[in-house]
C-alpha cells in the first residue's frame, strides 16, 4: 500500500478509538464510569443490570479489539502476528471476563482498586500499547 493510505488508514483507526472513549457515555451502559471518577475507595458499588453491563462491556472490548487488530494488521502486514493477536485477545477476554463479573458480583471496598484495573483492559485498548511494541521489537530481533 502507498505510505499515505496506510497513514490515513492508521489515522482513521486511532480516531475511532477516540471516538470510542469520547462517546463512551453515550455509547455504553456502565455505571462503573461515574463511580470510578469519584471517590470510589469510600462508597458503595453502585446499582447495576449485570447481564446488561457484561454485554456493553464484551461490545466495547469486541469494537476496540477489531481496531486494534487493524492497526496491527496495517502496521505489520503480518497474517501470523495477526493470528498470534487474537489468540492473546480471545484468551485475555475469558480470564479478564471471569474476574470481571467476579468482582461485579461479590463488590467489596477493599478490592475495588483490583477491580478497576482488570476493567481497564476491557474497556480501553490496552493490549494494543503492550503488543505493538513487543512486535516492532519482535520484528527488529528477526
Amino acid at each position: 500500500m502507498r505510505k499515505s493510505i496506510i497513514y490515513i488508514l492508521l489515522l482513521t483507526l486511532f480516531g475511532i478509538l477516540i471516538l470510542i472513549r469520547f462517546f463512551e457515555n453515550e455509547l455504553f451502559y456502565d455505571p462503573y464510569l461515574l463511580f470510578f471518577k469519584s471517590d470510589y475507595l469510600h462508597m458503595d458499588s453502585p446499582r447495576r443490570e449485570i447481564l446488561k453491563l457484561s454485554l456493553f462491556t464484551t461490545l466495547r472490548y469486541l469494537l476496540n479489539s477489531v481496531i486494534s487488530l487493524g492497526i496491527i494488521f496495517i502496521f505489520f502486514r503480518d497474517k501470523s502476528i495477526v493470528k498470534f493477536s487474537v489468540a492473546v485477545y480471545t484468551i485475555a477476554y475469558v480470564i479478564l471476563m471471569l474476574f470481571f463479573l467476579y468482582f461485579v458480583i461479590n463488590p467489596k471496598q477493599e478490592d475495588y482498586y483490583l477491580f478497576f484495573n482488570f476493567r481497564r483492559f476491557l474497556i480501553q485498548p490496552m493490549f494494543l500499547l503492550l503488543l505493538l511494541p513487543a512486535f516492532y521489537y519482535y520484528k527488529l530481533k528477526n
